[in-house]
């Protein structure tokens, strides 16, 4: 579907089904090339795997495309959601299983091709929210500049990181140091009396073997029991190993491993887009954790990434305050919900919507208070 944009005869604004055969593949695989900040999760490998078999089919692909040469100049899923509790919004399809909601943004996308996308995605009802969006990017400084009194940001948080070149190596020197580094490679050394110890490296075709072994080392700890590990659904499953299979086709994804002898003690599964690192998921043998193998892979990780060239930074994609990737992977990568309003009732749109998700995360972390209480 195609929206009028009355500024402009230079562009056009569209609403594509990102399943539908008529997609131009081409040019969606383009602006995830050239986006100014990469986006793994809203490319056609991860996303069109994920809503086949998980997403609700309401969820439509915005474009702002070039009218002429067609050339795609902003582009990302959106769908209807509730940011807090009550008050609805449309927004850029961020999940757990992809908390990065960046839209792809074209460097010579202008101004008025980003006002043009805010506007039809906050229609109907006035309100566009981006979640997870990191703050201090060039994609988040261009969203603001172009309607600078009709943005707010809430919902602030950081989660782990780590930087490339010299602000890297420092930060692996502060967490690989001291009593951690005796105390990591005395665990290592320990771990040497189940087997060899050894490190490995996957990408490209091995890379869906090891993802195979990842599953199942993930389904038969406390994820599995849960049922939350990605083998405990037929649609999870179905969907992670195409999006896997299709992201390894064209070098995107790594897995990293930690054997004790012929045991697969650690795996770590992480996505590359535009020299950037994002750590998707990890999993170890539980009956190893006295080695701390999850902080093992993640030191080790970081190591490789610092090694890899064109290596840009990487995103742990964790939780605020996780409690073993922050301590070794120690830069802070700033996140928040940028909330695009227009309309005469604008601003109270925006004051309602940061009031609703202030009320719903102070209820969650009551809820989680109370089941810490109940456990102990």
């Amino acid at each position: 579907m195609t929206v009028d944009s009355p500024r402009s005869d230079v562009h056009d604004i569209v609403f594509l089904d990102p399943l539908g055969a008529d997609v131009p593949m081409e040019a969606w695989r383009a602006i995830g090339l050239e986006a100014l900040d990469p986006n793994p999760f809203f490319g056609p490998d991860f996303l069109r795997p994920y809503l086949d078999h998980m997403g609700p089919a309401s969820v439509r692909l915005l474009v702002t495309r070039e009218r002429g040469s067609g050339r795609w100049l902003l582009a990302a899923p959106v769908g209807r959601t509730r940011p807090g509790l009550v008050l609805p919004a449309n927004a850029t399809w961020a999940t757990e299983y992809a908390p990065l909601g960046t839209p792809l943004l074209h460097p010579e996308a202008s101004d008025e091709a980003v006002r043009a996308f805010l506007e039809a995605g906050a229609h109907p009802g006035g309100l566009f929210a981006i979640p997870y969006l990191p703050l201090h990017s060039k994609t988040a400084a261009r969203l603001k500049a172009a309607v600078p009194h009709k943005t707010v940001v809430f919902a602030r948080a950081e989660r782990a990181s780590h930087g490339s070149g010299a602000k890297g190596k420092a930060q692996l020197a502060e967490a690989d140091s001291g009593k951690r580094r005796k105390e990591m490679r005395r665990l290592m050394r320990r771990l040497g009396d189940h087997g060899k110890v050894r490190f490995a490296s996957l990408s490209g075709s091995d890379a869906l073997q090891g993802f195979e072994a990842f599953l199942h080392l993930e389904a038969a700890g406390w994820k599995g029991r849960s049922g939350t590990a990605l083998l405990s659904l037929p649609e999870t499953a179905a969907f992670a190993r195409l999006a896997v299979e299709q992201r390894a086709a064209t070098e995107g994804v790594r897995i990293d491993q930690l054997w004790a002898g012929n045991t697969l003690v650690a795996a770590l599964v992480l996505f590359l887009d535009g020299g950037r690192v994002y750590s998707w998921k990890i999993a170890f043998d539980e009956d190893f954790a006295r080695y701390s193998p999850g902080a093992q892979i993640a030191l080790q990780a970081l190591k490789i990434n610092l090694a890899s060239p064109g290596f840009k930074g990487a995103d742990s994609l964790a939780i605020p305050g996780h409690t073993m990737i922050e301590p070794l992977w120690r830069g802070r990568l700033e996140t928040g919900t940028l909330l695009f309003a227009q309309g005469r009732l604008g601003g109270l749109k925006q004051k309602l919507c940061k009031a609703d998700v202030k009320l719903e995360r102070r209820l969650r972390r009551v809820a989680r208070a109370v089941k810490r209480r109940l456990n102990g």
